[in-house]
């Protein structure tokens, strides 16, 4: 059975920093890309940043681009997301996701497979 987990959510004040981990397990792992996404409340889902099968190439939104970074260890089945400087904007559920694509994107519809979700605060 596919499944990603995610972990590592929580509070932290402005300019602090996360990691967020999403673990995979039942699939092929290696050969999906996969992507993070964040709902804020009464906000779309957006997708923030993607990695490709191989780890070699990354996409990241203008809105965490500097500040987050994404990288893999197939051998483990785990994306991670550094998250570093923090504003109280980046307060959402992050997701992960993965896909079967040729390429990195940030399109929520590209995406078939999903985890629940982490929670992720950023507040004083």
């Amino acid at each position: 059975q596919l499944q990603l987990v995610e972990s590592g959510g929580g509070l932290v004040q402005p300019g602090g920093s996360l990691r967020l981990s999403c673990a995979a397990s039942g699939f092929a792992f290696y050969s999906y890309v996969i992507g993070w996404f964040r709902q804020a409340p009464g906000k779309e889902r957006e997708g923030i940043s993607c990695i490709t099968t191989s780890g070699l190439n990354t996409d990241y939104a203008d809105s965490v681009k500097g500040r987050f970074t994404i990288s893999r260890d197939n051998a483990k089945g785990t994306v991670y997301l550094q998250m570093n400087n923090l504003e109280p904007d980046d307060t959402a559920i992050y997701y992960c996701a993965a896909a079967a694509l040729p390429a990195c994107g940030l399109p929520v519809y590209q995406y078939r497979y999903w985890g629940q979700g982490t929670q992720v605060t950023v507040s004083s």
